[in-house]
This record gives structure tokens, C-alpha cells and sequence, in this order.
């Protein structure tokens, strides 16, 4: 197992580059740094999950990859262009759903299509693959308050695969669900990335659910928000209940756990970064 803020080897290149990036906040009179210096590369299509205590800036340096938020000092790069807005390269998902409740489920994830111009036969074609894929093809009729938080969840997860965005960026989705439902989409996310590649960024704070779901899982600490360590999840997809309960997952859950809940101030030593190759 190593530990390292670059691609994993096998990549010419990263597809998103955070480059010392730094944000600041006025609070009054005061100064807060959300961010400092925060440096990270991650490869096309790998799914890497953040972690870390409450304040340490998880989600603002998603809102800053996500164009939501400027960076202060450093910039954040995707696909070798800086960062300057929203795009439609990036699908953003959010614990509240964000869904239209005026529209169906088929009309949510044919939305960005309708605003991309997208003819209408091809919208249609390209929502029920989505819908299908994520299993709400009995309910693409439906009104979201007629759906579960997980089925609103996996509404909105089919509405960003529609729009073919290489990259998904996701803010806790899974935070407000029920144990149970919550393993569930941790599985069908899993099952929808491996057919559907796409590069993840992951926010949440469920050690389990990031060692479960990752290939790398970065460690941030707070005050100021920063890097703490990376860890590597060596383990072979797909993943399923029988993962959970061995203990390599048990090993590497306990590594993270340590990694969050009993950082000294320190950054763990790591070994040096392996080079980038070509695959």
C-alpha cells in the first residue's frame, strides 16, 4: 500500500490538478483560511474520496473544482484549462438533490439535455438508458415527492450521468439517507461508475463509506483546512457486502479512522511519490 497526492501510476497525465490552492475568508475583521496550500492530481476515471473532521474545507474545495468558488491564491486545473466557472465537463451532485419538483423523473434528467439543445428523441433515448441504469425505470413518471430519499438520490445521480459529464463531483449525496439505503446506493453507485467510467471526487464523512467506495482516499485536516495524508485502496473492484467484512477493508477503514479522528499536526510520513508512466 502507498501513500500519494499524484495519479496513481499508469496515467500520462492528471485530470484534475489542484495546485496550492489557498482560500481565505473575511469574518468581520478577522481572516479565516479555509484552505492552505492545498495540492492534489487526480486520474482520469479514479474515484477518490475526502475525508476529514467537520471545518476542514472538504466541500469548499469541491465548490472551488466545481467553479462555485474562487480560489484565493493557486489555481485548480481540469483537463490542462484552469478553472473559471461552471462547465458542462463537471456534473455536481449535493446531499439535498437538488431536484425540480414540478417535473417528473424523466423531465429531471432530461433537463440539461433540454438546455443543451439536445433533440428531443435523443433526450428521451439518453434519459431512459440513465434512468434504467440507476433502477427507477417504474417510477420515471413520477413526481419527486412521490419518490424515497434514495430514489430522489438516484434521480439526481442519473441527471448528471445524462448530460455526459467526464467528471462527477459529490458533496455528502448519501449524508441524510438511512444506514441501510445508504449502503444500498454505495453499491449501485459503484455498479453505475464501473459501467459508466467517469472521474469521482467524493465528500463525505463516513470512513467507511470512503474506504468502500475509493481507489485513494484523501485525509484533510482543519484549521487550516490541509492535506493529511493519502492512502491507497489496492483492492480489486467490484466491491460488495463480503468486501466490507474482510479485513483487508477492516486493516484500511482502521488506517483511515486513525488518519482522521487522531491527527497530531503532523503529516504522516509517506513514501516518495511513484512517477507518472504511460499506460
Amino acid at each position: 500500500m502507498t501513500t500519494s497526492n499524484s495519479p496513481r501510476p499508469g496515467t500520462q497525465a492528471a485530470k484534475i490538478s489542484v495546485q496550492a490552492v489557498t482560500k481565505t475568508f473575511s469574518l468581520g475583521r478577522q481572516t479565516f483560511t479555509a484552505l492552505d496550500q492545498v495540492s492534489l492530481d487526480i486520474a482520469d476515471n479514479e474515484f477518490v474520496t475526502v475525508v476529514g473532521p467537520s471545518g476542514c474545507g472538504k466541500s469548499t474545495l469541491l465548490n472551488i473544482l466545481a467553479g462555485l468558488e474562487e480560489p484565493t491564491d493557486g489555481r485548480a486545473i481540469v483537463d490542462g484549462t484552469p478553472v473559471s466557472g461552471p462547465g458542462p465537463e463537471r456534473g455536481v451532485i449535493f446531499q439535498q438533490y437538488a431536484l425540480f419538483p414540478w417535473l417528473t423523473v424523466r423531465k429531471n434528467v432530461e433537463f440539461g439535455l433540454k438546455t443543451a439543445r439536445v433533440p428531443k428523441a435523443e433526450r428521451r433515448e439518453r434519459a431512459e438508458y440513465f434512468i434504467r441504469m440507476v433502477g427507477l425505470e417504474d417510477f420515471a413518471d413520477a413526481l419527486p415527492k412521490m419518490l424515497s430519499g434514495g430514489m430522489r438520490q438516484r434521480c439526481a445521480i442519473a441527471r448528471a450521468y445524462a448530460v455526459n459529464p467526464s467528471i462527477l463531483l459529490m458533496d455528502e449525496p448519501f449524508g441524510a439517507l438511512d444506514a441501510l439505503t445508504r449502503v444500498k446506493l454505495q453499491e449501485q453507485l459503484l455498479d453505475t461508475w464501473s459501467k459508466e467510467q467517469r472521474t469521482v471526487m467524493f465528500i463525505t464523512h463516513d470512513v467507511d463509506e470512503a474506504v468502500f467506495l475509493a481507489n485513494r482516499v484523501v485525509v484533510m485536516a482543519a484549521r487550516p483546512g490541509r492535506i493529511y495524508d493519502v492512502i491507497d485502496v489496492d483492492l480489486p473492484y467490484p466491491r460488495s457486502e463480503e468486501f466490507r467484512l474482510s479485513p483487508e477493508f477492516a486493516a484500511l477503514r482502521n488506517r483511515v479512522w486513525h488518519s482522521v479522528y487522531h491527527q497530531d499536526g503532523t503529516t504522516p510520513s509517506s513514501p516518495p511519490a511513484p512517477s507518472l508512466t504511460t499506460a
